[in-house]
Parts: C-alpha cells; sequence; structure tokens
C-alpha cells in the first residue's frame, strides 16, 4: 500500500495534472549531502536551500522544485556543470549558481537542461561565473524567466559561452532576462516556436543571435552598448517588433539569410560610443589579436556603423522603425529581393542609405514611403506625403564606395557640379534606391511595450 501511494504522485505527472496530494518541503542545509536529498525526494516534492553555500554538481532526475531561500548559492567549484536537469517538469527558482566548469565542448553550464527535460521553469535565479549561464538542450517547452545572467569577463570571446544556449528546443520562452558580459546574450541554433521577449543585454557580443531557428517571436527586448544588438541569420518566418538597440558598436539589426519577417516598430538609436562599449576591458572584449592596438586606443566614435545591415535577406516586412544616428541608416545588398520597407524613419544618419547595385528599388507601398530627415521636400496638397520623390543616393556616393580615396575630392567644384546635372536631369541618375512618396513628417517613437 504504501508503494502505491509514493507512485500516485509520479503517475500524476505523467498524466499532465498539476499537484501532488503528498508532496514533501525537504529543508537542505549547508554541509548536508544536496545530492543524497534529491535522489530521495520524490515527484513533487520541494527541496529547500537553506541560506548558505553548497559545493559540487548536482543532478535532479525526477519531477520537483530546487527553491533557495535568500543566500542560499550553489556552487559548482569550476568543475561540469552545476546543476543538470534530466527530468521533466522540474522547477529552479531563487538560487545563485555559479562555478561551472570551462569545457566548451562539454557545454559546462550553470543549469543544463537536457532534451528530456521537458516543461522546465528557471526563474528568479542569479548565474554567476559559469560557462554557459543556462544551456537548453533540447528541453521542449521549457521558460527561462527574470534571472540574472552574469558570463565571464576578461578573455577571449571565443573561449566564452552564451548567457544562454538553445539548441533545439522548441516552444521556449525566455522572459525578461538581464544579461552582461560573455559572448552573445542568448544564442538559438535549430530551433522553433521560441519567444524571446522583454530581456536586457548589456556589454556582450550579439545580445540576440538567431541561426536556423523559424516560426519564432523577439519582441520588447533592450540592447545597450554590445558589438550587434540582433543578428538574424538563416532563419524564418520571424516577428521582430518593439526592440531597441541603444549605442550598440557595429549594426543595430543583422540580416543575413533571414526570409519571410516582420520587423515592426523598433527602434535603433546611434551616437558616440562609451569608453566601455568601444575598447576596454570592461567592455565586450574583441578577439586578441584582430584590432590594433591604434584602434583599441584611439578616439570615440559614432555607432553603430549600420543601423540595419540586410544581406541576402528576402520578402520580409520593416514597418514603422525608427533609425537614427548610425553612420548608416541601412547597408542593402546582395541580391535582397521582395522586401517591403515602408513607414519608417531615417534621422539623422551620415549616409541614409548604402546601395550597391543597378537596380531600382522603390521603397514606398501603397503610396506611402518613409520619412526621411534630409529630403527638403515640400506638401502643397496637406496629404503628408512629399510633392517629389527622395533619392538617398547619387552617382557621386558609388563612386566613394567603390573607392574611398575620392573623399578628398567631396567638396571640389567638379563633384558639386555633377551632382546638380543629376538633380537638373533624373536620367543621368544611376539605379539604386528611390522613395517615389516620402513622409513629410516621421511616424511616432513608440516605447517596447507599445509596439508590442
Amino acid at each position: 500500500m504504501n508503494v502505491l501511494l509514493r507512485m500516485f504522485p509520479a503517475a500524476l505527472v505523467a498524466a499532465g495534472v498539476s499537484g501532488f496530494a503528498s508532496a514533501e518541503t525537504l529543508t537542505a542545509t549547508p554541509g548536508q549531502p544536496l545530492q543524497a536529498l534529491l535522489d530521495n525526494a520524490r515527484a513533487g516534492d520541494v527541496v529547500e536551500l537553506s541560506p548558505g553555500d553548497y559545493h559540487g554538481s548536482v543532478r535532479i532526475d525526477r519531477p520537483l522544485q530546487l527553491v533557495g531561500r535568500p543566500g542560499a548559492a550553489l556552487d559548482g567549484d569550476g568543475a561540469d556543470n552545476v546543476v543538470t536537469v534530466t527530468a521533466p517538469d522540474v522547477t529552479v527558482r531563487g538560487v545563485t549558481i555559479r562555478g561551472s566548469g570551462r569545457d566548451l565542448q562539454a557545454m559546462n553550464s550553470g543549469i543544463f537542461l537536457q532534451k528530456t527535460a521537458e516543461r522546465a521553469t528557471i526563474e528568479d535565479n542569479r548565474l554567476v561565473e559559469n560557462l554557459f549561464g543556462v544551456y537548453v538542450h533540447g528541453a521542449r517547452g521549457s521558460r527561462v524567466a527574470r534571472n540574472d545572467i552574469e558570463g565571464l569577463r576578461g578573455g577571449r570571446l571565443s573561449e566564452a559561452g552564451n548567457g544562454i544556449s538553445l539548441w533545439n528546443a522548441p516552444d521556449v520562452t525566455i522572459d525578461d532576462n538581464t544579461f552582461r558580459y560573455g559572448r552573445d546574450g542568448i544564442f538559438s541554433v535549430s530551433s522553433s516556436k521560441d519567444r524571446f521577449i522583454n530581456n536586457r543585454f548589456d556589454q556582450v557580443r550579439f545580445a540576440i543571435h538567431y541561426m536556423y531557428t523559424n516560426d519564432s517571436e523577439v519582441s520588447g527586448n533592450v540592447s545597450i552598448g554590445n558589438h550587434v544588438g540582433y543578428a538574424i541569420m538563416y532563419s524564418n518566418r520571424l516577428v521582430i517588433r518593439g526592440n531597441i538597440s541603444d549605442h550598440d558598436r557595429d549594426h543595430g539589426f543583422l540580416f543575413n539569410y533571414a526570409n519571410y519577417a516582420e520587423i515592426d516598430g523598433n527602434r535603433v538609436t546611434g551616437g558616440p560610443l562609451s569608453s566601455t562599449t568601444d575598447a576596454t576591458d570592461n567592455g565586450p572584449d574583441d578577439e586578441r589579436g584582430m584590432l590594433p592596438a591604434a584602434v583599441r586606443a584611439g578616439p570615440l566614435r559614432n555607432g553603430p556603423e549600420k543601423c540595419v545591415f540586410i544581406y541576402n535577406a528576402n520578402h520580409n516586412k520593416f514597418r514603422n522603425n525608427w533609425f537614427e544616428n548610425c553612420a548608416i541608416g541601412v547597408h542593402f545588398t546582395a541580391g535582397s529581393e521582395g522586401n517591403e520597407i515602408t513607414g519608417n524613419a531615417f534621422v539623422n544618419n551620415a549616409n541614409q542609405v548604402k546601395y550597391v547595385g543597378t537596380r531600382n528599388l522603390d521603397w514606398s507601398t501603397g503610396g506611402r514611403g518613409n520619412y526621411w530627415s534630409d529630403d527638403p521636400a515640400f506638401d502643397l496638397n496637406g496629404d503628408g506625403i512629399a510633392d517629389t520623390a527622395y533619392r538617398p543616393n547619387d552617382l557621386i556616393d558609388r563612386v566613394l564606395w567603390t573607392a574611398p580615396a575620392a573623399k578628398v575630392l567631396i567638396n571640389s567644384p567638379a563633384v558639386q557640379v555633377i551632382r546638380w546635372a543629376q538633380a537638373q536631369f533624373p536620367a543621368l541618375l544611376p539605379g539604386g534606391v528611390i522613395d517615389s512618396h516620402p513622409l513629410i513628417s516621421p511616424p511616432p517613437r513608440r516605447t517596447a511595450k507599445e509596439a508590442r
């Protein structure tokens, strides 16, 4: 009879029923073998950690809750994963987790969720000094929320892990976490139907890095002072809405072989980069040896270099985004086809558009284009649409892109005559981007919450 009573809660978990009639709370104290307590717990039990440090790796192989009181910390002592979860429906909450191993091939992590750890809940933890913070290795339906994740500092980026890594883990939600240091904030590969929402990233390489991840959502995130805000590669049918890139170094958004995405209501803001963003030990380290010392120690520059880089990305819809104070507003290249770019604001970028190509591309749809801060147009009929088309580039721009040394002639009379002639005789203009219905006023700058 006792055996049957002990089996009943496990049967409820298998059936998807929440709650355990005979669940208990087991209290751990520092110095007590924590693994033995976890092994003796039953499905549905709560293992509560009293304040203090618990040393060594632990493994959770049954559905239970591991909950820390304030001051409770698990320390892996620099070996393996600190916590490995193999059972479904496990919760880890309120614990400081630190000191994983440093083996990249072994994917040493603060918390490692194996494929069988479906529907895991990882919330309200602090993960520090781990190679990877949380590794979701195929654990379908998991949720990682409200964690504070700090990666490794001071070494090569190639030797650091990510805040959260996903591999082949569909239906995962990553919500309201804070990321600092390490390689990438969130890195997802070969997954689908995931949601990355309301996270904040500071001093990492890429805030969010997508590879072969389809039918997913990236919304309401904030990237500040990173190398790249959002790198979207080899992924299809994404919703990218209401995100912010603030003074990231190289790109706000990078789209490479990304197709059929809806990019709506995002904001990229550039300006002078702080010393922590550009080249100090306190910021995201470059690969040592990749940049000469003179570049590292040189004067601060404006960033991002490009608000948006679109490289061989097709059939995407860029709507209602705000791109401001970048060296280049949009760099559009490599045969990108079928993209709709309308209702966006291009404000105070040194070059609004860089398009190296001969085709004519009209960036307006249904009689509505984009707002360009350097467009001196009129709106005589008051319909909000400029009376003349806008061309961001001319023949001189193309010369400067292909022969940068020609910049010394930019203010010469000959160059000014060529530009005047192109303005008077549009047939002289090369192929390129044209906005046939530019907006007189910019669309409203929405907050991340409003855009979502």
